[in-house]
Parts: C-alpha cells; sequence; structure tokens
C-alpha cells in the first residue's frame, strides 16, 4: 500500500504539472485533504479548471497519468459539469481528477481549497429529497421480496442490502449527517445503527434472507415513525404485510 509521503509526493507532482499546463486555468484541492481531515487510507481529490476541450485535456492528463505517474486503470464518473477520471496506480493509490470547464470551475461544497487560478462563486449542491429516498427503500423493499419469492437468491440479498442503504440515507439526512456512500453512518447513534445489525444477510437460506428482509422492514418502519409519522402510517402497514406473505 503507498504512505502518507508518496501520496503527498504524487499530490504535490500533479499540482506543478497543472500549473505548468497552459490548458489548465486553476487548480483546487478538495476531499478530505481541502478540510484537512485526510489520514493515511486518504486518495488523491483535485479539480482542474480547463480552458481548451475537456475531451483534449482528459486525454492529455491520461496519458500523462500513464507514462509518468504507472496507472495500472481508470474509468469516469460525471458529476453535473465535471467529469471525474478516476485513476489507480501502483500501491492502490487512487487519484480523482475533476475536468471542468473555466467557466463552471467553483466549490460544490464545503471540501474545496483552491491552489491556484479563480473559481466562480460557490454553488453547493442540494440535499437529496427525502421523498425520493423514501420511495427508494420501499421500492427495495418489494424487489427483495420479490426476489425471495422467485428464489433468486443472490438478487434478493442485493436488494436487502440496498434498502439499508437508503435507511441509513434518510437517517443521515434528519441528523445533517452526509448522505451519500454511507459516509455519515458511522456520525449515527448507536441506538439507530445497531437494530441495523440485523439485516445483514449470513447467508443465501431462504429463512436467512426472509429474516433479513424482515429485520429491514422493521428498521425502516422506525425511521419512517421518525422521518414522516404521515408517511410511516401509510406505509408501514404495508411493510408489515409485505414481510409476513409465505
Amino acid at each position: 500500500m503507498f504512505d502518507v509521503e508518496e501520496r503527498q509526493r504524487v499530490r504535490g507532482q500533479l499540482l506543478t504539472a497543472a500549473k505548468e499546463d497552459p490548458g489548465i486555468a486553476a487548480a483546487a484541492v478538495t476531499g478530505s485533504e481541502a478540510l484537512n481531515a485526510a489520514d493515511q487510507w486518504s486518495d488523491i481529490d483535485l479539480a482542474f479548471s480547463v480552458r481548451d476541450r475537456l475531451d483534449d485535456a482528459l486525454r492529455r492528463w491520461t496519458t500523462r497519468l500513464y507514462q509518468d505517474f504507472a496507472a495500472v486503470h481508470h474509468w469516469d464518473l460525471t458529476s453535473g459539469p465535471a467529469i471525474y477520471r478516476v485513476f489507480l496506480l501502483p500501491g492502490w493509490l487512487e487519484v480523482d481528477l475533476a475536468f471542468t470547464a473555466e467557466a463552471e470551475f467553483r466549490p460544490r461544497g464545503p471540501a474545496w481549497r483552491t491552489v491556484f487560478g479563480d473559481a466562480q462563486k460557490p454553488a453547493y449542491g442540494q440535499l437529496p429529497d427525502r421523498e425520493h429516498l423514501a420511495g427508494l427503500a420501499w421500492h427495495h423493499a418489494l424487489h427483495a421480496h420479490t426476489c425471495i419469492e422467485r428464489q433468486r437468491w443472490w438478487q434478493a440479498e442485493y436488494w436487502i442490502s440496498a434498502l439499508r442503504d437508503q435507511i441509513i440515507a434518510l437517517a443521515c439526512l434528519r441528523l445533517g449527517r452526509p448522505t451519500a456512500y454511507a459516509k455519515g453512518a458511522h456520525l449515527l447513534p448507536l441506538e439507530l445503527t445497531k437494530p441495523l445489525e440485523a439485516t445483514l444477510v449470513r447467508s443465501l437460506d431462504e429463512a436467512e434472507l426472509r429474516r433479513a428482509l424482515n429485520a429491514a422492514a422493521l428498521s425502516m418502519s422506525a425511521e419512517l415513525d421518525r422521518t414522516d409519522p404521515l408517511l410511516a402510517a401509510r406505509l408501514n402497514p404495508m411493510l408489515t404485510a409485505l414481510t409476513t406473505t409465505p
């Protein structure tokens, strides 16, 4: 595995290269490093303001990462106006480079520190919609049940785990914690997370899948009671019926 000194060295080399690249107008450190919260396992997160075409910058920097940093693989994630090209370097060092047109280069959250150049005024993203998270939750509960009835054990496990993710997201949203990728899960009180341990699927036996789904439905009902009592009054009887269906 990489160490902190290597990560700092690679970050410094990338920022130096960005400053020397005439196609890059500005750069920022993002992620945990921007919040002074990085630890020994943190990756490298940088954002680049691109003067020229995004495709040209992506092609140029991809060549650089493979030639100069021995990248092993990369893939893309689009978020708003930015294209994140995610690289894997030797030693399991992840490098996330966000490429954004100059006119759209701006902080979209608190994890941002401009290193050089100028950024537009911040435009923080909106919190996820509670109704959407609740909708995903009941959707996943229904599909978990359906997959058990169809004897699709692996798919049932997938939907039970996905249901648990939405319960965590709803709790995080209610308590003002990060909702994406369970980033706020460790900040939730134990009385919320302890019951979720029962939702972990321990085998693909039908009885075990039904047990885990029932535990997830109970946790979902409890969170709906806290989050939206009116919706809970409508959904909870249906969740009970769903999980008691033989």
